[in-house]
């Protein structure tokens, strides 16, 4: 499990997200994997000491994720991270 793990939001139904989780339903459906993966690895990057943008090109270069969507994930995590 990841030491700094971040829970993914569950967005009801029909319900609009605010913020960074506005990206989760469209990364689901891009990627098709549940956001909680990208969370989780953007948790453990951020645990081991790498930057906001760093876990950003590592999402992007290494999973294929969009800068946007790359960049909700991490300022999600870092919002919630204890």
């Amino acid at each position: 499990m990841t030491t700094g793990r971040v829970i993914a939001p569950v967005i009801p139904e029909g319900a609009k997200p605010k913020g960074p989780a506005s990206y989760f339903p469209g990364i689901e459906r891009q990627y098709g994997r549940p956001v909680q993966e990208w969370l989780d690895i953007a948790a453990d990057r951020l645990t081991e000491g790498d930057g906001h943008m760093e876990v950003v090109r590592v999402l992007k270069e290494d999973h294929g994720l969009g800068h946007g969507h790359a960049n909700a994930v991490v300022a999600y995590v870092r919002a919630h991270q204890s």
